[in-house]
């Protein structure tokens, strides 16, 4: 019999990951001009390193990148010494050191994932049950602006190749209107138009608006109403023409199965950043699988690091059948080596390598502000 692999978790840092998007990108909640992520390395007892990020809204979750680095040293301490190839244990380790921040054990949890992958010499959706056979191809997000710079981004993106558009929305009636209808006027018919409302709507103002734009060939609405509104989406679902996905009223599995019981929606949108990681992440597609929804993997403004993780749980699942992984092309750096790789078409492709593939370039490593944790 083989003796199972052993490894220990011996040092953990953090950086402070700042990089500034290449032009502000709006949505209803604010507006963003740079990603202020957390990156993690840990790194195990013979010297191999798994790397996660995370990307905190504080709109959203309700985290920053001063509470994250605040709380790293707790989630640190209870790794520490543990066996990274024992994700669970890990994972219920960060859990009962505090409650919620879920975004920074979700950095945690991605570099788990990434050291664990390549200490068994496997790419990481191969580690999660999954083939690289799935095409991914992501969508292109268009900032909430003005009708006429919203059409001039759209058709720029839809000359690029890109096999959908989302239209950032949140003014409404008629504005978000006016919005969708010019958008579709510039890129022809054919192109799917996703929007998203980022909970912007109240419950009235969100019928409204999904009625008016769904002559307009729409693919589906992200979070239409607040998120603690949730009691109001089977009701909206049922009047809406267009399907409703749930975003900011979807973090873990235990929201899932809320909105399951509730018939609340048609879709979910996952994010990593969102979930707590990979681990709780799997959970969510299991229960949507078993309901019949469909998934959608989405970001906040991860680097290629984020993103490439991402994209490999995308892999492993076929429930997961719509990609927003466009966070990284609105950056003005790409301080990555290696990972998550855009083509024409909007088409996304990891490498096979162990892990995510994915590293910081040494040089921008070195520019960071590094916390060592653990050693």
């Amino acid at each position: 019999m083989t003796k199972p692999l052993q490894a220990k978790i011996r040092k953990i840092d953090v950086f402070p990951l700042n990089i500034p998007l290449s032009e502000p990108f709006v949505i209803s909640l604010e507006t963003i001009t740079h990603a202020e992520n957390i990156l993690v390395r840990i790194t195990a007892d013979n010297g191999m390193e798994g790397y996660g990020e995370c990307s905190p809204y504080r709109r959203i979750a309700g985290e920053t990148q001063a509470s994250g680095l605040a709380v790293a040293p707790l989630l640190a301490n209870a790794l520490t010494g543990k066996n990274p190839l024992e994700i669970q244990s890990c994972i219920q380790a960060m859990d009962l050191a505090i409650a919620g921040n879920r975004c920074i054990k979700s950095a945690f949890d991605l570099a788990l994932y990434d050291l664990a992958a390549r200490l068994l010499g496997v790419p990481l959706y191969q580690y999660l049950g999954g083939q690289n056979a799935k095409p991914l191809h992501t969508d292109m997000t268009v900032s909430m602006l003005a009708p006429e710079e919203m059409a001039k981004a759209a058709l720029r993106f839809k000359t690029d190749g890109f096999p959908a558009i989302k239209l950032k929305l949140g003014g409404g009636f008629p504005i978000d209107v006016e919005r969708v209808k010019i958008v579709r006027e510039a890129i022809g018919p054919g192109l799917p138009i996703r929007v998203d409302a980022n909970q912007a709507w109240d419950l009235p103002t969100a019928i409204r608006v999904l009625r008016a734009i769904a002559p307009f060939g729409i693919q589906f609405c992200e979070q239409p109403i607040a998120a603690h509104a949730y009691l109001d989406l089977p009701y909206l679902r049922q009047q809406s023409p267009i399907p409703i996905m749930a975003d900011e009223s979807l973090f873990d599995h235990i929201d899932a199965a809320r909105l399951i019981r509730l018939q609340a929606c048609d879709l979910f949108n996952i994010k990593l950043s969102k979930a707590g990681g990979i681990h709780h992440a799997v959970k969510i597609v299991h229960l949507a699988e078993a309901a019949g929804i469909t998934c959608q993997v989405g970001c906040f403004s991860e680097t290629r690091i984020g993103m490439s993780a991402l994209a490999h749980f995308a892999l492993a699942f076929d429930n997961i059948r719509y990609f927003d992984l466009d966070a990284p092309l609105m950056l003005s750096k790409d301080p990555v080596v290696g990972g998550l790789e855009y083509h024409p078409g909007g088409q996304v492709t990891v490498p096979d390598g162990p892990g995510i593939g994915a590293v910081p370039e040494d040089a921008f490593i070195m520019e960071l502000e590094k916390v060592r944790l653990s050693c």
